[in-house]
């Protein structure tokens, strides 16, 4: 049973944001502290990927494990409603599994980075993308 009515439970989900997170703004801070420069959210590519790093040819997803379905602590199938929480999130899943494949076709390198990452190991996570976007170039 939800403990909010209706109106509440839209007003929460309205709060939500897509792009601008606080997991995205950690990891573009990160990059640009170490010298890597990016466009966001380039509208050309498939998915709008989160960071893009045309230099280095490769994108970067920045993954809440709720929306995506990430197969950790963090994610839970909601108690209410879930046939359509089901619907939607298996078509967020699909969809971003598609995405990735198109840029694999055009040649792009995809990286993918989920939040609950970013909570335990976020200074291991993001040194290693760092050492492998340097070793892209060489």
């Amino acid at each position: 049973m939800d403990v909010l009515n209706k109106e509440q439970r839209h007003y929460n989900m309205s709060q939500i944001r897509s792009g601008n997170t606080k997991p995205e703004i950690i990891v573009r801070k990160y990059l640009w502290k170490n010298g890597f420069r990016y466009r966001l959210h380039r509208k050309d590519l498939p998915g709008k990927p989160d960071i893009v790093l045309s230099k280095y040819q490769t994108v970067i997803f920045v993954n809440g494990c709720f929306w995506h379905m990430h197969k950790c602590k963090n994610f839970f199938m909601p108690a209410t409603n879930t046939d359509f929480w089901r619907e939607k999130l298996s078509a967020n899943k699909l969809r971003d599994k598609k995405n990735y494949q198109k840029l694999k076709k055009m040649g792009w390198h995809v990286i993918t980075i989920w939040e609950c990452r970013l909570n335990s190991k976020k200074e291991q996570l993001l040194q290693k993308i760092c050492n492998e976007l340097t070793a892209l170039l060489q």
